[in-house]
This record gives C-alpha cells, structure tokens and sequence, in this order.
C-alpha cells in the first residue's frame, strides 16, 4: 500500500474543517461591501474636518480671553476690581434683599 502525501492529507484535514465549519455566513455583495467601507472612510474624514475645525474655534476662543484678560486687568479698569474695605455685592441677589442686609 502507498503512503499518502503530507498534502494529501492536509487537503483532507482543510476539506474536514470546512465542513464541520458549516455553511458560509450571508456574506454582502463586493460592491456592497466596498460602498460601506467608503462611507465608514467619509464619515471618518468628515469627522477629522470637525475636530479640526472645534481645535481651531478653540484657540481663537483662547486669544479673544487673553486679550480680554489683558484689557480687564489694564490700569484704567484696575479701580474697578480693586474692592479692598468694600462689601462684595451678589450679582445674582436680588435687588430688595440687597438693601436689607
């Protein structure tokens, strides 16, 4: 009797598998597939787009404070931030409970 080949048998072993594997799940069409995969690829570039664009709006936001920073703390408004003696007043109080206490 002939000795089977090693590729004999691993063709045997690989069809084995395949079959205990059991059908092939409902796989979508290549065009179908591919059209989902450029989509995914969109919505990733679309998604770079507005995290670069939130990055940006937040660095001008952070040059808009410190120049109002600046201006706020510049000496012809320094009087009005210096409240050395004085009551702080509540913005948020209201105006009749204001003059009770």
């Amino acid at each position: 009797m002939s000795c089977p080949s090693s590729s004999s048998i691993g063709l045997l072993l690989l069809l084995i598998g395949y079959a205990a594997a059991g059908p092939e799940p409902d796989l979508l069409p290549r065009a179908v597939r591919s059209s989902a995969c450029q989509e995914h690829t969109n919505l990733h570039h679309r998604l770079d787009v507005v995290e670069k664009q939130v990055e940006d709006t937040v660095e001008k936001l952070e040059v808009e404070l410190a120049a109002l920073l600046d201006a706020i703390e510049a000496p012809k408004w320094r009087h009005l931030m210096d409240n050395v003696g004085k009551t702080a007043v509540d913005i948020l109080e209201d105006p009749g409970e204001r003059s009770q206490s």
